[in-house]
């Protein structure tokens, strides 16, 4: 049995175009013909981030501030990936510019969506193995990321206790601790 539930879109304009989001409205036409006006799109770069375990079997995870929650949020390294760039490219260069790291084992986890009801972007969630640290951080003007590590057992209890509040990020521990398994080995 097929049903049909994609929408068409009729018309798109913009209203704000910035560095890191973009809003748009689009017209669109619903499959049993009704016309929503005004549909509001968030329109982001795609994301990417890692489970980064080191040498030593630790999780890295870092502290940032995150403006829109208020918060200081405990989440594992990731960010933008730049035009044109591939996911796993864009994951190693984050990867060394936020924790100085180096990971050369790189494993896709999942894709996902952030919310795909209001924002078109993805998230590529990887492991990544046997970091080595190489270089000190090379942060972004508006970046302060404080770089902490973790035995797997100590980031299950972390997220028993809810204390990682990236619902991506849990997502991408989740993946990354059911594949590690029970005694946290591949």
């Amino acid at each position: 049995m097929s049903i049909d539930l994609k929408w068409k879109k009729l018309s798109s304009h913009y209203i704000h175009k910035g560095p890191w989001a973009t809003l748009r409205s689009d017209r669109c036409e619903m499959p049993g013909g009704h016309i929503v006006e005004d549909y509001y799109v968030l329109e982001y770069s795609n994301w990417v981030n890692a489970v980064a375990i080191t040498e030593d079997n630790k999780i890295l995870l870092v502290h940032q501030y995150r403006h829109a929650a208020g918060i200081v949020s405990l989440e594992i390294p990731g960010g933008v990936i730049e035009d044109g760039e591939l996911p796993e490219v864009g994951l190693r260069r984050e990867l060394l510019e936020e924790t100085g790291y180096q990971f050369d084992d790189f494993e896709l986890l999942c894709t996902i969506y952030a919310n795909p009801s209001t924002a078109n972007n993805k998230t590529f969630c990887y492991l990544a193995r046997g970091g080595r640290k190489v270089q000190e951080q090379q942060l972004d003007e508006q970046e302060q990321i404080i770089i902490e590590t973790f035995t797997i057992e100590e980031v299950r209890q972390l997220l028993a206790e809810n204390k990682i509040a990236q619902a991506l990020h849990c997502t991408g521990l989740f993946y990354a601790l059911e594949k590690l398994g029970k005694k946290g080995e591949s």
